[in-house]
């Protein structure tokens, strides 16, 4: 095999940058989870009201110190693509129905209070969910 300055090579090949594989939604929430059991009795910050906004102004609803913020300060699940820490943003990162979200972040699951070791129950719940819990999910949304 010649050595050959990447220039030539360039020229005969069409170069691509590699790629990092990117996370399955399970690894996503997963890891999510996890971020949440660091400190699992941290006080976090719950939205309220989602089921009552309008999906646009649901898609911008966001707090400081809330499970959306603990998933957008990981640097690993940035780089895979979550892009913010507004509902929408994750929602469409971590693949999550209406139902889904509502149950993971929305005061009206959180009477108590929010910790990370409570969200981070249900995220697992949400990351594992067969048929059955996935229905009772979608119920008690």
């Amino acid at each position: 095999m010649k050595h050959q300055p990447f220039d030539q090579i360039r020229a005969r090949a069409s170069v691509v940058p590699a790629e990092a594989p990117s996370l399955s939604r399970k690894a996503r929430l997963r890891r999510w989870a996890e971020l949440l059991l660091q400190d699992p009795d941290h006080r976090l910050r719950a939205l309220y009201g989602v089921e009552f906004h309008a999906p646009r102004e649901r898609a911008q609803m966001r707090a400081d110190n809330s499970p959306l913020a603990i998933a957008y300060s990981d640097p690993v699940l940035r780089a895979d693509g979550l892009q913010g820490d507004t509902l929408g943003h994750v929602q469409s990162y971590f693949g999550l129905s209406f139902e889904e979200a509502h149950y993971l972040v929305c005061d009206c699951h959180f009477r108590g209070g929010m910790d990370g070791r409570s969200v981070a129950r249900r995220v697992r719940a949400v990351a594992d969910a067969n048929v059955l819990q996935r229905l009772w999910i979608r119920l008690c949304a």
